[in-house]
Order: structure tokens, then sequence, then C-alpha cells
């Protein structure tokens, strides 16, 4: 359980670095991809197995991080499309309902059995995330930018049931660092390559506070998934479990370092969510 409070506690500490981002005027893009490169650091410098770069390629789990790469970087930049055009509410809407893929994918392929009040607590996660994300006049858009919200919930619900077949079926646990690692470098690759090709019409100019917005983000990057991949592991909760009470739980701690470190106004449907995000994580947890 501890692995599960920490990944938390890492993935909303990622949602106060972006706010902190407009603040200091971070370049963003710049600081994604020292942000991967610092994760990818941090991971090589924690683990217990020596492993030389050239045994990489031969692990069997290593296409599956140059997918994972790619899909982090394409699916942050379109939560921030998604972001701009129809706001920020609906982008996190569409990330953190993403939850629902890896469940079902756990009861359908590893036949994990949901009894009655873990399939309300599920459904009651769902409900809190839309009330705890949700504000005013947010939810009015152009109907063609549908396609926007709902790449993001289908990338974002992938790149977690990945995770999920990789710890239970590819990698073994004394290779989390290492493979935590190997995606985020791949993630770095990608991005890399976008600027270098992007530089042909914009130069390329990184600011010394993007480069340390960077390392600030992929220490906590990191953490967050070679913690949930150990959470993973618990033999108390299944998966479902696990990314039920994740994914609510950073939405609910997120608001609420919103409300105390950045004076964010929380509305009544927003407290309202925060209740059921409660109660849904106490049905999953406990039955």
């Amino acid at each position: 359980m501890l692995d599960l409070v920490l990944s938390i506690f890492c993935s909303s500490l990622i949602f106060v670095i972006f706010k902190l981002y407009t603040r200091f005027k971070v370049q963003t893009l710049y600081a994604i991809i020292i942000n991967y490169i610092t994760a990818c650091t941090v991971g090589f410098f924690l683990s217990d197995v020596t492993v030389s770069l050239f045994e990489i390629p031969s692990k069997k789990w290593f296409y599956g991080t140059l997918f994972l790469g790619l899909l982090f970087i394409i699916i942050f930049n379109l939560m921030a499309r998604t972001s701009q055009i129809l706001g920020v509410s609906v982008a996190s809407v569409a990330t953190k309902m993403s939850l629902t893929i890896p469940v079902l994918l756990g009861v359908i392929i590893y036949g994990e059995e949901l009894g009655p009040m873990k399939v309300l607590g599920i459904l009651l996660a769902l409900a809190a995330v839309y009330f705890t994300s949700v504000k005013k006049g947010s939810m009015t858009f152009n109907r063609r930018s549908l396609y926007l919200p709902v790449l993001v919930f289908l990338g974002s619900g992938i790149i977690d049931a990945s995770i999920q077949y990789a710890e239970q079926n590819l990698v073994p646990a004394e290779e989390f660092p290492i493979f935590s690692s190997t995606v985020f470098a791949s993630a770095a690759l990608c991005g890399l390559l976008f600027i270098l090709i992007r530089s042909r019409q914009t130069p390329i100019t990184i600011r010394s506070r993007s480069i340390l917005g960077g390392i600030a983000l992929g220490v906590p990057n990191f953490f967050s998934i070679y913690f949930l991949l150990r959470a993973l592991q618990n033999e108390t909760l299944n998966s479902a479990s696990v990314f039920t009470i994740n994914n609510v739980a950073i939405v609910m701690f997120s608001t609420l370092l919103g409300i105390l470190l950045f004076k964010e106004i929380i509305s009544t449907k927003n407290w309202f969510g925060i209740m059921m995000a409660i109660l849904s994580i106490l049905l999953v947890a406990v039955f």
C-alpha cells in the first residue's frame, strides 16, 4: 500500500510542477524532454541490476518500451492540444477516466473478479473524476474537436494497460528501474527527434530555467511509474483496485494541493466529487 501512496504523491507533484511552469515561464516542450532524460538517468542510477546498454535491446520488454515512449510524447501533445482548445478540465477528465480500460482488461484477460461493491466503487470513481475536474462552462465546445479527448482517453488507457501487461508478463521485479528508464529514454529520443525536425523552422533555444524545470519534473515522474509497477505486485489489491485508487486519489490530492498552494476556487460540484472519490477508494480498497 505504501508503494501506491508514493505513486499517488509523485503523480500529484507532477501537476504542481506543471502549474509552476507557467509562473516561472519555463519552456514546456524542452522541459519535458529534459524531464525524460532525468527520469532515465535516475532509473539507471538506482538499479541494483548491472545491465550493459548493449544488453537492453535483447530484453523481451525492449520493443514495448519503444512503443510506450512514443505514446508518452504523442499523448502529452494531445493533452496540451485538448487543454488549449477545449479546456484543462476536459483534458483531465479524459485522462483519468481512462482507468476503465486497464480495469476492464484485468477482468477480461486476467480473469480478475469484481464484486458488487468494487463495481460500485469504480462507477463512483468515474463520477468523482468528472465532478472533481469540471469547472463552470468548461464542457461547452465544438463537436468537431471531440476527437481530441477521445484520443487522450484511449491513449492514456493504452499506456496504463501496457504498463500492467509488462509488469505481469515481461518485466522481473528487479528490472523495474531499467524498464522504466528505457521507457523514458525512448520518450526523450522521440522528443529530441521532434525538435530537431522542427528546428528547420524554429531554432532551438533552451533557457536555464527550462533545464532546471525538467530536472525537477523528471525525479517524481520516474518514481510515479516505478512505484505504480511495485503497487501492481500487491497481493491484497488486484490491478482494478490499484488503477482505481491511483487515478481517483491523484485527482483528489491534486485538487487539494491546488487549494492549498495556488488558492484555486473549488465549487460545490468539486467538493461533491472529492467526497465521492473518498467513498470510491474505501469501497475498492476494503471490498
